[in-house]
């Protein structure tokens, strides 16, 4: 991989997607059922699922993975005034599978909304990377994502590992115009704080992998 930033664990890539597409997107989800903080399970919205498959964001995704993207997963996030919340420090680790496996390193399991849940192991994480497509600007007053880069290459880690890593580690702020992507590994270790401002920060954080079986009998959910 020739770019450096893949390193790190995430990548800013700004003017994606312009202002009417992002509208467009906003209206589409008006539709979709929520809660104060977002709505989960995306991919069944049309919208979604288009933008999910739009070559501009598999380019994104595939420079990642070095192979053909499977989205499997997408998730709004709606942070703003009304709903308004503090994120501590952590990795990503839950992944929706078909069925339930019983292999090592896989739970606890849980079901969200009808679809079955487990924490992974770091090796099938490592084949997963996640975009976030901002459709309002991420700015320093509300609440944008704070990351710990490279902090992806360490496998998954404890809450006393992630408080120790936040205290002695550099941490980046990700600052995202509307219409930009955040690409980011799900083992980073971020966080974030609670808005300051009135202003929304509407994200849609959509999750591909590099096949749609990660092992033989290891099927991802489509949600």
């Amino acid at each position: 991989m020739g770019d450096s930033t893949l390193s790190k664990g995430f990548k800013i890539v700004p003017d994606v997607l312009d202002a009417a597409e992002c509208a467009a997107l906003l209206e589409a989800l008006e539709a979709v059922p929520r809660s104060r903080a977002g709505s989960r399970h995306l991919l069944s919205c049309a919208a979604v699922s288009q933008l999910a498959t739009d070559g501009r964001l598999t380019r994104i995704a595939k420079s990642f993975l070095d192979s053909e993207p499977f989205p499997f997963r997408a998730t709004l996030f709606d942070k703003s005034a009304n709903s308004n919340w503090l994120v501590v420090w952590h990795q990503d680790t839950a992944l929706p599978l078909a069925r339930r496996i019983e292999e090592p390193g896989w739970g606890p399991w849980s079901t969200k909304a009808g679809v079955l849940y487990a924490h992974a192991p770091a090796w099938a994480l490592a084949r997963v990377v996640a975009l976030r497509v901002h459709l309002d600007p991420s700015e320093s007053a509300n609440g944008p994502l704070r990351v710990i880069p490279g902090s992806h290459q360490l496998g998954v880690l404890t809450d006393d590992q992630l408080a120790a890593l936040a205290i002695s580690h550099e941490v980046g702020t990700c600052l995202v115009p509307v219409g930009g992507i955040l690409a980011m590994r799900p083992l980073l270790v971020h966080s974030s704080s609670k808005s300051t401002n009135l202003c929304p920060r509407r994200i849609i954080h959509i999750e591909y992998a590099d096949a749609e079986y990660l092992a033989p009998g290891c099927e991802l959910a489509v949600a």
